[in-house]
C-alpha cells in the first residue's frame, strides 16, 4: 500500500473510532482504538515510535514520539484538545523531516465532527 491508501484506511478509522466513542476522551484512549482497528486490517504499525533529532552529528536524546506510524510509511498523530495550535501541525512537520517519511494525518478528536479534526501534512509543506 502507498501513503494515500494508508492514509484513506486512516481516516476511515478516525470516522470509525468518532462515531463509535464520540469526542472528549483521552488521546490515549483514541490510540488503543486505533490500533486495535489497524489489528483487525492486518495493518503493520508501531505505537510511540521513537523519532530521532540529530544536530550536526550528534544524536540528540530527547524523546520525541510519534503515536502511530502505519507501515513505515505515514504517521498518525492523535490529539483530543480543544483546538489544534500552530504549534501541533509544527510538530507534525517536523516529524516528517526527521523520518524522512513524506506524509502524516494530524487528528484532534475533540470535535463534533471528525471531517473538522482531520488535517493532512505533506513533508516540506509550510504553515
Amino acid at each position: 500500500m502507498n501513503e494515500n491508501e494508508l492514509a484513506k484506511i486512516a481516516v476511515d478509522i478516525c470516522y470509525k473510532i468518532h462515531t463509535k466513542l464520540g469526542p472528549g476522551l483521552l488521546e490515549s484512549v483514541y490510540e488503543s482504538a486505533f490500533a486495535h482497528e489497524l489489528e483487525k486490517r492486518g495493518i503493520n504499525y508501531t505505537r510511540q515510535q521513537g523519532v530521532i533529532a540529530k544536530y550536526e552529528n550528534k544524536i540528540l536524546d530527547v524523546g520525541f514520539r510519534a503515536d502511530i506510524i502505519m507501515e513505515n510509511k505515514l504517521i498518525v498523530e492523535l490529539k483530543s484538545v480543544e483546538k489544534l495550535e500552530k504549534v501541533h501541525h509544527k510538530t507534525v512537520l517536523t516529524y516528517l523531516k526527521l523520518t524522512n517519511l513524506k506524509l502524516a494525518i494530524l487528528v484532534n478528536f475533540n470535535v463534533n465532527l471528525i471531517k473538522e479534526g482531520i488535517h493532512r501534512k505533506i513533508l516540506g509543506q509550510i504553515i
